[in-house]
């Protein structure tokens, strides 16, 4: 209990410490299309108890044409079922930063796109604050489920300087898609 404790203090502190930029020339509308969720990590609680059942999704990213960006997930159940959820991410003053409201979990997301090959990945660094508490969450998307091992390396590397613990850094299983709603 005390190195969850110690975990989530470290990764408070170092969200008040670190300060990730978006990618410099980001293009919003070469975000559009469907992305697969290869990655994830967080030192928060609910990640650390339920990575270990975790598994691929996708996202389908659909620019708007005041600059917003709309994100559908979907991750695929054991039971067949299917797992959905959408944001709207509302542009800020900062290309490639977008802010929006999770209702489920009432959290407010500060959300920025680090790194992103239009054709190949992108690296979501997001900011998740709630009841004054704060932690990281960083994202692997991929065009295809497949990825390099230097790119996985890559993400490790930057969950790590963001102060992720190795633990909680996951590259996830491969898992089907969802039939279209």
């Amino acid at each position: 209990m005390m190195l969850r404790i110690m975990g989530f203090v470290l990764c408070a502190t170092l969200v008040a410490c670190v300060n990730v930029t978006p990618q410099k020339d980001f293009n919003l509308e070469k975000m559009s299309g469907k992305w697969w969720m290869v990655g994830e990590a967080t030192n928060a609680q609910w990640f650390v108890s339920r990575k270990a059942n975790m598994k691929m999704g996708t996202v389908m990213m659909t620019p708007s044409t005041a600059g917003d960006l709309e994100l559908a997930c979907n991750n695929l159940n054991a039971d067949g079922s299917c797992w959905r959820m959408t944001h709207l991410a509302q542009k800020t003053d900062t290309p490639g930063r977008f802010t929006f409201t999770t209702p489920r979990w009432n959290s407010e997301n500060d959300m920025r796109v680090v790194a992103v090959q239009y054709e190949d990945f992108a690296l979501i660094h997001t900011i998740k604050s709630k009841n004054r508490e704060t932690c990281v969450l960083n994202k692997l998307l991929s065009r295809t489920p497949e990825v390099s091992a230097a790119l996985q390396e890559k993400f490790r590397q930057f969950s790590l300087d963001t102060g992720i613990l190795s633990d909680n850094i996951a590259i996830l299983p491969k898992n089907g898609e969802c039939a279209e709603a």
